[in-house]
């Protein structure tokens, strides 16, 4: 369980070491107009370390927000663009025979970057996909014979269209758990819809300046380690993970049968992450409830599996996880 910190030297801690995530927000800001969720559900992958998955329509800033954030992070940035021909080769990279050298060598991929911008990647097939589950798991990518540590930190941000869409590919169940958190982008408002053809009216482009390197987010995610999390919230944490298993035993008898299974043990450990980075943004050392409930979706929703009597009677992941946070009993 969690030793209880030193709270207020680590909250003064965490003023001081997270002050390049105001400048990220405000650079961001400058960029984006709106999307304040996804803007801060990046940050928040990148002080826990999780990849993410981002889904919307085309035209959402979705791939701008990724390219902003690398812009503004002086760090290795890559971006593959999937498409139905891509090869695993074209991801990790392969051996190739050097006729100058008369020797086999290794040419690595794009994957190879601190910052990997998966753009639209269920558009291309599965095994394609699947090159990046060692990548995101353990850091590292076998090239024939060899292993290759990737670099430090090491973050994939995957933009992907919905399923309904012409010419998209299902993630496999692997694939998507390796995501900590599945982000829904939405359409923005009248007013920042104006707003962003204003911007794209003008004739300046603007012009960023990184405000943070990988040093600030190693330091960052080191302060995230010592963030506490009381036992009462560990315990709200791994019930949330349960119910998506275990309707009935959290009154949910009437969901039972949309759901085919629920999340993995991975889920919680995701989710205890992710609420100490919300916990940093909001400038605190310690976790509240609150904290949970506000990422428990963008963390369950690509763990649950529906059943066919889910989509008959259009019900979602969402609802479900709605349905599980109004149960489950609050420390």
């Amino acid at each position: 369980m969690s030793q209880q910190p030193d709270i207020r030297r680590l909250t003064a801690e965490i003023e001081e070491g997270m002050a390049f995530a105001s400048a990220l927000t405000a650079g961001m800001a400058r960029v984006i107009v709106g999307q304040h969720h996804l803007v801060r559900s990046l940050l928040t992958g990148l002080l826990s370390g999780g990849h993410l998955l981002l889904e919307g329509v085309p035209g959402l800033a979705k791939t701008r927000a990724v390219k902003t954030l690398a812009a503004l992070i002086k760090a290795d940035f890559s971006r593959i663009q999937f498409t139905p021909d891509l090869l695993p080769a074209d991801v990790v990279g392969t051996v190739v025979y050097s006729q100058r050298t008369e020797q086999f060598c290794v040419r690595r991929g794009p994957v190879f970057a601190h910052f990997v911008l998966a753009d639209e990647i269920n558009r291309a097939p599965a095994k394609v996909q699947s090159a990046l589950l060692e990548a995101m798991e353990e850091h590292q990518v076998t090239i024939g014979d060899e292993t290759f540590r990737l670099p430090e930190p090491f973050l994939v941000l995957a933009t992907q269209n919905p399923v309904e869409q012409e010419g998209t590919y299902p993630l496999p169940e692997a694939q998507t758990d390796r995501f900590m958190l599945k982000v829904i982008v939405d359409y923005p408002t009248a007013e920042q819809e104006q707003s962003i053809i204003h911007n794209h009216l003008l004739t300046e482009d603007i012009v960023l300046q990184p405000v943070a390197d990988t040093q600030t987010i190693a330091r960052a995610r080191t302060l995230l380690r010592q963030v506490y999390i009381d036992e009462r919230v560990e315990r709200y944490i791994v019930d949330l993970v349960r119910a998506t298993r275990e309707l009935d035993a959290y009154g949910l008898k009437s969901l039972a049968h949309y759901v085919d299974y629920g999340a993995s043990p991975r889920a919680g450990i995701n989710m205890a992450l992710a609420s100490r980075a919300v916990a940093m943004l909001e400038g605190r050392g310690y976790v509240i409830p609150d904290d949970v409930k506000s990422i428990a979706a963008d963390v369950l929703r690509h763990r649950i599996s529906l059943s066919y009597e889910a989509e008959a009677d259009n019900v979602g992941s969402d609802q479900v996880i709605s349905e599980i946070l109004s149960k489950v009993k609050v420390p």
